[in-house]
């Protein structure tokens, strides 16, 4: 077994693309090995800014020979179709073919062919051509490399040099005029000479001795440690952040931390602008002195310079500096201005062209934040109102306009620079939250009702406005977030136990989209009668007795779904899910959530295990029966039919059970609702084990069946058995 070792060596490659292109090396090259009958080992890679390495062990010294059979003509074929069998198969005649006997269809032709073993070396050769021509960079550029063909090379900068060594032997190979050899570079100004390299021990080792590290975990590793230790040294506390440290460790090959500063006359900007307008424009970590931030910074040189990096650091001071004022600049700018007149700006501010604009947008978030806080009494129904009126204004503030990753934390800082209330404040900056999955939610219990009211209308209003005009995510894809914003009601709803209808909101939100939907065609049909989906009069579904746009009905699925998706992540079974939502007027996530727990541990006790098998298997007869029977054995059945202790029995715990979990569903006593079914049990494995269903008395058949169909009756109360797996 031998190692390759791969480097292909070029101009910096963006930082943002380094590991993507890594995983891609490693995926094309290992691929193409396999599939070329080459099992290999263990395959790393590796990315700096001028170099992507790969090495893979336990490759064999060559592939394994194969032998092929391939069918030919029926014998007596035409001998037209003789002789495209000899050519495809590589035969002189048919003396070469074997005949193989097939009295159905008739005697026919086989080619045997064998092919030996190729050595490693010619399929690496192959295989990094293909690589190299086909990889998958996002943007590519020319830089006067020519291919035989005439055309040129391609890559994400130019190509210098190859790296190709197989058992610790250069690969033959060449392309656009580079030739693969075992000569590399180190750091273009501490190490540039060229050095030999004789496997990948050697080149990682002689890299480090050219200062480059070649791995960018220890890089970044480094980068952090060294972070740290000066903030340390200066009893100054840092900012941490594992992607800018990340994104450091893709510009640099010896990264050196060093620290600057800037005028304190700065820290009167809000923190997060100073630390915004470092990290995106410098790449630099901000510092603390205790809570608050400290006018120093720290930048990651590419290099050891002779005299310690006061040059770097001195040109660094300078360009943060210039960074800084301009958002000093925004800053006292955007106070010159009220919020209020920043909201009349949205006007002008397109949302989505068929969605009209964000100013649009806070006039329905706020009416229906204002219904929510109504409706859950999470707060004033006026600070809502208020808070969602200026949710999105300062969009057109230059401070969001320069670093977008502030917005909401700006209109917050606005909003207490005109002395509003620490409620509305925190509203306009929390009610984009949830961002992620990890990120946290805004809590009542905390104190930010009105952030959570106006949070809800923002991602209703989203997921309502792009279903309205036919945006739904897809397969494919989901370009506006909608599964986010899901998830985001979702936490919402969950994390503050809301008792939301969900079907209103909707509906709600839905009555305000289409109220101030821009697309003109759509607000022609509107005006002419009736509302608008996908482009057309709104039609009306029933759902759970009410009529309903199926708009509405089609969310509360996606809702659904996405419920699933969030619960199975906190260890939740899917189909247990699928058993309450499938319940008539299921649309408060908080009580389906409690539900789906109290089931959970309902099926976890033998009753709970014994009584779905019951349900399952009174099911299945009534589904068997039913068909063949042509008719449905819903329904009451009669008293007086009733014969057998056991079908007596059955009955009367029906009747029991019935009741029982209605008075605990009533007071939403689900473990109750659960014991109360549990009930149920004992009754019915009794009636399995002694009464015949299918009785030979035509009407006693059809009362049992009735029976049965209760069971079924009783428990959908609680839950729908027959949705539950197992």
């Amino acid at each position: 077994m031998s190692e390759l070792l791969l480097e292909l060596f070029s101009e910096e490659i963006p930082a943002r693309l380094q590991t993507r292109a890594a995983e891609d090396l490693r995926r094309l090259m290992v691929d193409g090995l396999k599939a070329r009958g080459l099992e290999v080992g263990e395959a790393r890679a590796f990315a700096t800014p001028r170099r992507l390495a790969l090495v893979i062990d336990g490759v064999p010294k060559k592939s394994p020979a194969t032998s092929e059979e391939r069918k030919g003509p029926r014998v007596g074929a035409p001998e037209q179709a003789v002789q495209g069998f000899l050519k495809a198969a590589g035969l002189a005649s048919l003396k070469d073919a074997e005949v193989v006997k097939d009295e159905k269809k008739g005697d026919y032709y086989i080619a045997r062919i064998d092919k030996p073993g190729r050595s490693a070396g010619e399929i690496v050769n192959e295989i990094l051509r293909e690589t190299i021509l086909n990889f998958p960079w996002p943007k590519t550029m020319r830089f006067n490399a020519h291919l035989d063909n005439g055309s040129e090379l391609r890559w994400i900068r130019p190509l210098h040099s190859i790296v190709l060594l197989l058992d610790g032997k250069v690969v033959p190979f060449e392309i656009a005029g580079i030739k693969a050899g075992n000569q590399t570079r180190g750091h273009r100004f501490m190490g540039n000479e060229p050095f030999k390299v004789t496997g990948f021990a050697d080149y990682e080792k002689q890299l480090k001795a050219h200062k480059v590290i070649l791995d960018a975990a220890t890089r970044a590793s480094q980068i952090n440690e060294g972070a740290h230790a000066l903030a340390k040294e200066a009893h100054l506390t840092l900012v941490e952040d594992d992607a800018l440290a990340v994104e450091n460790a893709g510009l640099t090959e010896w990264p050196t931390v060093l620290m600057g500063a800037f005028d304190k006359s700065f820290l009167e900007v809000p923190a997060e602008c100073l630390t915004s307008a470092m990290k995106t424009h410098q790449k630099c970590f901000s510092l603390r002195h205790g809570k608050k931030l400290a006018n120093n910074f720290l930048l990651v040189s590419n290099l050891k310079a002779k005299d310690g990096g006061k040059t770097i650091i001195a040109g660094n001071e300078k360009v943060i500096a210039a960074r800084l004022s301009d958002a000093k600049f925004f800053w006292e700018q955007d106070l010159k201005k009220k919020l209020d007149v920043m909201r009349d700006e949205l006007k002008g501010v397109t949302f989505h062209e068929k969605l009209g604009t964000q100013f649009e947008r806070t006039e329905r978030i706020k009416e229906l934040a204002a219904e929510i806080a109504r409706f859950e009494e999470l707060c004033e129904a006026a600070l809502a109102l208020r808070a969602g009126e200026l949710s999105k204004a300062d969009l057109v503030s230059g401070m969001v306009g320069e670093f977008p990753e502030l917005q909401g934390l700006m209109g917050r800082y606005y909003a207490e620079a005109e002395h509003m209330s620490p409620e509305i404040a925190r509203a306009i900056e929390l009610h984009y939250k949830p961002k992620g999955p990890a990120d946290s939610v805004p809590l009542e219990s905390e104190g930010d009702g009105a952030a959570v009211a106006v949070a809800l209308a923002d991602k209703l209003d989203t997921l309502v406005g792009f279903w309205a005009i036919g945006e739904k995510p897809t397969g494919s894809g989901d370009p506006y977030q909608l599964r986010r914003a899901a998830l985001g009601v979702i936490r919402l709803v969950i994390d503050n136990d809301l008792r939301l209808p969900l079907i209103d909101e909707i509906e709600k939100a839905a009555e305000l989209v289409l109220k101030s939907i821009s697309d003109v065609a759509l607000e022609k049909k509107r005006k002419s009668g009736g509302d608008i989906v996908h482009g057309e009069v709104r039609t009306f579904t029933d759902w759970n007795g009410r009529q309903v746009s199926p708009n509405s009905v089609d969310l509360l699925a996606f809702f659904a779904e996405r419920l699933k998706v969030y619960l199975r992540d906190k260890g939740a079974r899917h189909d247990l899910i699928d058993a309450i939502f499938s319940l008539p007027g299921q649309d408060d996530l908080a009580l389906i959530v409690k539900r789906v727990e109290a089931l959970t541990e309902f099926l976890k006790t033998d009753d709970g295990a014994n009584l779905l098998a019951g349900v399952k298997r009174a099911q299945s007869i009534l589904t068997i029966e039913e068909k063949r029977d042509k008719v449905s054995y819903a329904g009451d059945y009669e008293v007086a039919l009733l014969q057998e202790k056991e079908e007596l029995a059955l009955a009367a715990a029906i009747e029991s059970v019935k009741q029982d979990t209605v008075a605990a569903l009533n007071v939403e006593n689900f473990a109750g609702s659960m014991r109360a079914l549990a009930e149920l049990r004992a009754p019915v494995d009794a009636f399995f084990d002694k009464v015949t269903v299918n009785a030979d008395d035509p009407q006693l058949r059809k009362n049992r069946l009735r029976l049965l169909s209760q069971i079924r009756a009783a428990t959908l109360n609680v839950a729908d058995f027959t949705k539950i797996t197992g």
